[in-house]
């Protein structure tokens, strides 16, 4: 189903579920030899959502060899889609720590969906940690977190309201202080907003942001040309396995401005890494996903305001 002005979701519907395909490939790298995350979170968050098909794959009842059956290179696609995930989360990862390292003790983390930094990342004391998603969302997460025991590494607060409400309210009735440096993260959020609705979360990012805050996200260059059709065929695989996600009408394409350069405009300084010097640098080899995959030409981005 196409998205529409004001639609909302659960964890296994619409764009809620892709927040459970992260976590299910979070789940899946944490337990490859390369060690490059670790989320113990991921999958007992993905069996609590309960998607078939998802629990299957964490739990090691579905092989992604058997994609093959269904769609030519669909495990190869798969694979490369679990590393992708191992190599966005350590970069991410990195960035917050980094952040964290040099004095920040505010981030936000916009989107949040089934992300556990909150819970698993070694943050320093005092720092505080606003999480940003639906008020169901964050509900699930926080309730299925305090039934297996965990808690949070930081001061973790959330604030439970959709990102096209006044959401800068919000974070400030929850504590968020504008006049201290804050690391912001937008992981696999841009490709679900329109492109002005991308341009307003930076304007809302940069007017929250006092000298020496940070900012990391991704930024997909290739949407201007996503062909749906040949996305579905790429997830035919996944559609007999019985994953009812039809992702090609999620995703809002079509041109955009670049994240790095809107940002530049604004006074932040921006670095770009493509994917593949991204998973070189962590020592891996990135997969050929083909010309007609807008994923491949992705950029990691990061910056400093001042």
């Amino acid at each position: 189903m196409a998205r529409t002005h004001g639609d909302s979701w659960d964890l296994a519907s619409s764009v809620g579920a892709t927040a459970t395909l992260v976590a299910t490939g979070r789940a899946i790298a944490s337990t490859h030899p390369h060690g490059l995350i670790n989320d113990p979170f991921a999958a007992p968050l993905v069996r609590a959502v309960g998607i078939e098909a998802f629990t299957n794959m964490v739990d090691g009842v579905l092989d992604l060899a058997a994609l093959e059956a269904f769609a030519p290179d669909a495990a190869v696609r798969a694979r490369a889609n679990i590393d992708e995930m191992a190599v966005r989360t350590r970069f991410f990862d990195d960035y917050l720590l980094t952040a964290t390292d040099g004095g920040i003790r505010q981030a936000v983390i916009l989107a949040s969906g089934l992300d556990s930094r909150a819970y698993r990342l070694p943050w320093p004391d005092g720092t505080v940690v606003y999480e940003i998603d639906q008020p169901d969302v964050i509900e699930f997460k926080t309730q299925t977190l305090a039934g297996l025991g965990a808690a949070p590494t930081a001061q973790r607060r959330t604030v439970a309201i959709d990102l096209r409400e006044d959401w800068p309210a919000a974070l400030q009735a929850a504590g968020f202080d504008p006049s201290r440096p804050t690391a912001w993260l937008a992981e696999g959020l841009l490709i679900y907003l329109p492109p002005e609705a991308q341009d307003k979360l930076f304007d809302n990012i940069h007017e929250l942001s006092a000298p020496g805050s940070a900012v990391a996200t991704e930024f997909v260059p290739g949407l201007k040309d996503f062909d749906a059709d040949k996305a579905r065929e790429a997830a035919a695989g996944f559609a007999q396995l019985g994953l009812n996600l039809d992702m090609p009408s999620l995703v809002y394409h079509g041109e955009r401005h670049s994240a790095a350069d809107y940002l530049a405009a604004k006074g932040w300084q921006t670095t770009g890494v493509g994917r593949s010097d991204l998973y070189a640098g962590y020592g891996l080899a990135a997969a050929d996903l083909g010309g007609d995959d807008p994923m491949r030409e992705i950029i990691y981005i990061s910056g400093t305001l001042g």
